[in-house]
């Protein structure tokens, strides 16, 4: 089944298979009484990471509630051609020390969209958390508390819970903000990895080494789309230079 998040009617069908996986036109969006987005168009290609890149309050978390559904465009037209719906990971300085939640409660959380927060998880649920476990190699730390865990383990943490979604695309709102080296490649190994694995990934970060490893970039400001293309294009030092003298 195709997914279709659209705000004008009648629109386009969804995308076909070989278009890219997400496409938005004039979209959009914000909250009560204070706009946010203004009329974005862009493509976000399959089977590659697409990093949004801007200052603080560009509207690079409101753009990734957009893609994830959790966040109503006032206008435009979003199309998405994923088989399931996408998986939004949120920032790890969202998510409270002091929940009461081991790693794998977090990581079963995961499987809620297809049982519901009350129903017992089946066998192949647990079996999809015990893989999404592993492949972050996160297994030995199953029951130790969330708030326990070291920046670089929370992030895997949540970044497992997106797996166990088994989504085709996954959304991250800064996953290596505040990490170690170490802890900021091993994520960068996982992605790349799950690019190949058939999953699409969209990264909102300030990380500019993350964003010229991408295959596209977004460049937000104030709410606007100051450039779109492959990094070594959109983020040239002038570019970068008109940015920051902005704010």
């Amino acid at each position: 089944m195709k997914i279709m998040f659209k705000t004008t009617s009648p629109g386009p069908a969804p995308l076909p298979e070989r278009d890219p996986h997400v496409r938005f036109t004039d979209l959009c969006a914000g909250y009560a009484g204070r706009p946010v987005l203004h009329q974005l168009s862009a493509d976000i290609p399959r089977l590659a990471t697409t990093a949004l890149v801007g200052p603080n309050g560009s509207g690079k978390s409101t753009l990734l509630g957009v893609l994830a559904g959790v966040i109503h465009p006032t206008s435009g037209d979003l199309r998405h051609a994923g088989e399931r719906p996408p998986a939004f990971v949120p920032q790890r300085a969202a998510v409270a020390d002091a929940l009461p939640l081991t790693v794998r409660q977090t990581v079963e959380m995961g499987r809620w969209g297809e049982r519901g927060p009350w129903r017992r998880l089946t066998r192949r649920d647990h079996a999809t958390v015990d893989a999404a476990l592993d492949r972050l190699g996160i297994g030995g730390l199953a029951r130790r508390q969330l708030g326990e865990l070291s920046g670089g383990q929370r992030q895997r943490a949540l970044i497992a819970q997106g797996l166990a979604q088994e989504s085709d695309l996954l959304l991250l709102d800064e996953p290596t903000t505040g990490l170690d080296p170490e802890a900021r490649a091993r994520i960068a190994e996982l992605l790349t990895a799950l690019i190949a694995d058939g999953v699409t990934v969209v990264q909102a970060t300030h990380d500019l080494e993350a964003a010229r490893a991408a295959g596209t970039c977004l460049l937000l400001q104030d709410g606007h789309l100051v450039g779109q293309g492959p990094p070594e294009q959109v983020l040239t030092t002038s570019a970068l230079a008109r940015l920051w003298q902005s704010l």
